[in-house]
């Protein structure tokens, strides 16, 4: 099966991996982000002699007559970051394919696994689904759920992701290889599903008043390798790396952003409802009980 990869990022290397092993698979050519075209994959494309191609706009006629060439049975998405006009999607006899790490019809859009921390939700999806005039709107060829514990952070679900979205990708293609194609339309999971819009500089500023499972929630969402959340502390920027939350604390009105408690831990904060102890965070400020934070 000749395949054409549209690639970026740790989510593709794996992958790319599984399908080097598997002699039923020809890579055709390794088409990477315009912007910043991934090194690792450059240099995988040199290692394996496969062409690495790189074009500001792949709708372009320039494009679609360059890859025509390779006469592939089938286009990959993985962490591309362009949109797929319906030129291209039918320039394979089996379209194009894509890995979307979210439960789809929902968790559309970008940065999903943030959203899907924020949102306190207990489970992540990872489905392969045809790509089509929509965004993340193509029947779902392969779907599979994975559980969001209170010990996960945006760290470990990206690393989990990794590995599951080249596991899921890779059976996706088997399933073509073996004649096994089964879809189900996203509209028969739900009538519109959601999307989730790209974070941005500024979406990082945590809000006290929130109750401590929302602000809990926020600030793994967005740990480490991401921006991490931040709060001011008499002009003095704070970056937040992990709270915990306090068990059986109960709930009061207070002043939301108030120091509660200072110890050997972190630092005790007041919520909207009770309140969260900080305990991994980066800064010049000194803390004292009956400081408080905007």
């Amino acid at each position: 099966m000749r395949l054409g990869y549209f690639a970026d990022g740790p989510w593709s290397h794996l992958a790319l991996e599984k399908l080097i092993a598997d002699e039923e698979f020809s890579l055709q050519f390794i088409c990477a982000r315009f912007d910043n075209p991934d090194p690792v994959l450059r240099k995988k494309a040199e290692e394996y002699g496969v062409p690495f191609l790189v074009h500001q706009n792949i709708n372009s006629s320039e494009f679609l007559g360059e890859i025509h060439r390779f006469n592939c049975d089938i286009y990959v998405s993985m962490s591309f970051n362009q949109i797929f006009r319906s030129e291209i999607i039918s320039k394979t006899p089996n379209g194009i394919i894509n890995c979307h790490a979210g439960k789809l019809p929902f968790y559309r859009g970008r940065n999903v696994l943030n959203w899907a921390l924020i949102n306190g939700e207990k489970e992540f999806g990872v489905t392969v689904h045809y790509v089509d005039d929509g965004v993340d709107t193509g029947d779902i060829i392969v779907q599979e759920t994975y559980e969001i514990t209170q010990e996960d952070d945006y760290e470990t679900l990206l690393t989990r992701s990794y590995g599951y979205c080249a596991d899921n990708l890779y059976k996706a293609l088997r399933k073509f290889l073996a004649g096994e194609v089964e879809t189900v339309r996203q509209t028969d999971i739900h009538p519109t599903g959601f999307y989730c819009s790209q974070r941005k500089v500024g979406d990082e500023i945590l809000v006290w008043n929130q109750t401590s499972t929302d602000i809990f929630n926020f600030v793994r969402s967005i740990c480490k390798p991401g921006p991490q959340a931040r709060t001011f502390l008499n002009g003095e920027e704070i970056m937040v790396n992990k709270v915990e939350l306090i068990a059986e604390a109960p709930t009061y009105k207070g002043v939301p952003g108030a120091v509660l408690g200072v110890d050997s831990l972190g630092f005790v904060v007041k919520t909207a409802d009770s309140f969260v102890r900080v305990v991994d965070w980066t800064s010049n400020a000194k803390i004292r009980i009956g400081d408080r934070f905007k």
